[in-house]
């Protein structure tokens, strides 16, 4: 068997990687030193529901250092040989834990809530009002810095790609050919390409980080509507069942994000309508697809690994001639066998 040693890099990152790694970092300090300010001050003035929401951003914070450690971590061990697909899936695996504090969040809030519709207590109107406004004004500049100018999660190829080809021919002689291609170079051969699945190309690590943000937003709006109608109207009342419905809000987006990124973690078919178009193409041929796996490697890149069964003497550099228009396949293997 003669086989061919040639290296291949594994960086399978999303676009605009450092970009948002840098928005993340700024956004954890401007929480950060919001919530030191409240915590401090809460402390010094006596304030009980400055030093609550100092703590209640700090859970928040917490979850923006998961997203940031991420995005670092993933960056400089992009080439360690150790990763066999590379990191690009860290982001993932930090957005299923992010995922999780909002659970525990949403759980928190619920309780919280429910507990004072059951005993209501009373709300110090003149200290609470302005705490959720300056916790809103907050969590928008911090949306702004996470969101603002970012277009890195469009479907574009950004470059980082690579296509690897095994081929088997059965006979006597077996052999194992490995190619790197970069991404662009994918596109063309006469072939309209093909973009994936928004999803593939979704960075749930930048995503989790942007729900705890606009979640804790979403909250301090329901919030101040809630302190308002409360005091101009007395229905002490609202104020724990707007508090329930943040909490639900924040538990279905948690859920979403959970479902998700536990797909991509446990390799679910990351396009099963890419997986068609594939099966489609090769057995358009007159060819046949005994086995073939689809996965993402991290944002914007999908692996594949197909075997085929044919009964002509096509090579492997046919079939990736033959699916270079999905442009999203980063990384693919191919296995030949004669009929």
């Amino acid at each position: 068997m003669a086989e061919d040693t040639a290296l291949h890099g594994h960086v399978f990152l999303a676009a605009g990687h450092e970009h948002r790694e840098r928005k993340t970092w700024a956004v954890i300090w401007l929480c950060g030193a919001m919530m030191v300010a409240e915590i401090v001050g809460g402390t010094m003035f006596g304030s009980v529901a400055l030093v609550a929401d100092g703590l209640h951003m700090s859970t928040h914070a917490g979850a923006l250092l998961i997203a940031a450690l991420a995005y670092t971590y993933a960056r400089r061990h992009a080439a360690d040989p150790r990763f066999t697909f590379g990191t690009g899936k860290l982001g993932d695996l930090a957005g299923f834990a992010s995922a999780i504090i909002l659970a525990m969040i949403a759980l928190l809030i619920g309780y919280e809530a429910v507990t004072r519709l059951l005993a209501p207590v009373a709300i110090d109107f003149r200290e609470a009002i302005p705490i959720a406004v300056l916790g809103l004004v907050v969590n928008l500049v911090s949306a702004w810095l996470l969101a603002g100018g970012d277009h890195a999660g469009h479907p574009h190829g950004d470059g980082h790609g690579h296509g690897h080809a095994h081929g088997h021919a059965h006979g006597h002689v077996h052999g194992h050919e490995p190619d790197e291609v970069s991404g662009p170079a994918f596109v063309g051969h006469d072939h309209r390409p093909v973009v994936p699945d928004a999803k593939a190309h979704r960075d749930n690590n930048f995503r989790a980080a942007l729900i705890h943000v606009v979640a804790d937003a979403a909250v301090s709006v329901l919030v101040i509507i809630g302190l308002v109608l409360a005091r101009f109207f007395g229905w002490l009342w609202i104020d724990p069942v707007v508090g329930i419905v943040g909490a639900l809000v924040i538990a279905n987006w948690s859920y979403g994000l959970i479902r998700d990124t536990g797909a991509i973690l446990l390799d679910v078919n990351a396009d099963s309508d890419m997986s068609a178009e594939i099966r489609e193409s090769i057995e358009g041929c007159g060819d046949r697809i005994a086995d073939l796996h689809l996965w993402r490697l991290g944002p914007g890149h999908l692996g594949a690994i197909l075997s085929i069964v044919t009964a002509t003497s096509r090579s492997d550099d046919f079939y990736r001639a033959l699916l270079s228009r999905f442009r999203a396949l980063s990384h693919l293997t191919i296995e030949i066998r004669s009929r």
